[in-house]
């Protein structure tokens, strides 16, 4: 596969002022992710990877540096475009799911299409195939409530992906789910990164998702202490799911 960057900052950084005391959530931190990079970012509570990825998903601003996704700098667009940037080239994975509670998976899943202005899919026909292919084709008509915490969030990986982009970032996507869920769900964002091509970055406390990732960045008082492949916990990984003891949800 040809490598292509999807994300990338420059010295970024993030001052909050409370009073007259500056907090420096993130002191100049320089990343980049190529397509099909399957991340974690580690660190203590108020190491500043929340704060990273808030940025990088262009729900804050920094201030000072810059954030490119995909080529495109989206430091300081407006809130329509940085809208834009998110519904296309950005899927988002809470631990909470986020999901509508109005709406059907389906319509939960179909909604980024609906509203991207460079629609590349049929909006119901491509939440359709997403459902079927995380095995949820028997649930796409109930709604959120009527789902257990692991389908929940295979529907809101299945919005993620509705457009098509080129990363997916995550925020403990496991932290509200019992372990088995959370196995599953796992199994579904590297499933994902494998078959798509998509990046996918994921900010964990879990130190067994943490093992799975091919790339960890370790954050510390806002600055990254380390960037590394962890290519032992790669292979031990692999060998599980070679030897059966994890059965991949497949995606082609």
């Amino acid at each position: 596969m040809e490598q292509q960057e999807v994300l990338r900052t420059d010295q970024i950084t993030k001052q909050y002022k409370m009073g007259q005391i500056i907090i420096e959530a993130l002191r100049g931190v320089s990343i980049s992710v190529e397509r099909g990079e399957f991340v974690g970012i580690i660190g203590p509570s108020g190491s500043g990877k929340s704060t990273l990825l808030g940025l990088i998903g262009g729900l804050d601003t920094p201030t000072t540096g810059r954030v490119y996704i995909d080529g495109q700098d989206i430091t300081y667009l407006s809130e329509s475009e940085l809208t834009q940037v998110r519904n296309e080239k950005i899927g988002f994975v809470f631990q909470f799911f986020n999901l509508v509670p109005t709406l059907s998976a389906l319509e939960n899943v179909a909604l980024p299409i609906q509203f991207s202005r460079k629609r590349k899919f049929n909006p119901h026909k491509r939440a359709k195939e997403l459902l079927d292919l995380f095995g949820l084709s028997d649930r796409m008509n109930n709604r959120p409530s009527q789902l257990s915490g692991g389908q929940q969030q295979r529907v809101a990986i299945a919005r993620a992906l509705a457009n098509e982009p080129p990363l997916i970032l995550a925020d403990e996507p496991t932290g509200s789910l019992d372990s088995a869920s959370g196995e599953v769900v796992m199994r579904t964002l590297r499933d994902v990164q494998r078959h798509t091509g998509t990046a996918v970055i994921i900010v964990t406390h879990d130190p067994n998702i943490a093992a799975q990732m091919d790339r960890i960045i370790s954050m510390h008082d806002g600055l990254v202490v380390k960037d590394a492949a962890q290519m032992a916990a790669v292979e031990a990984y692999q060998k599980q799911r070679a030897t059966g003891e994890m059965s991949p949800i497949s995606i082609s």
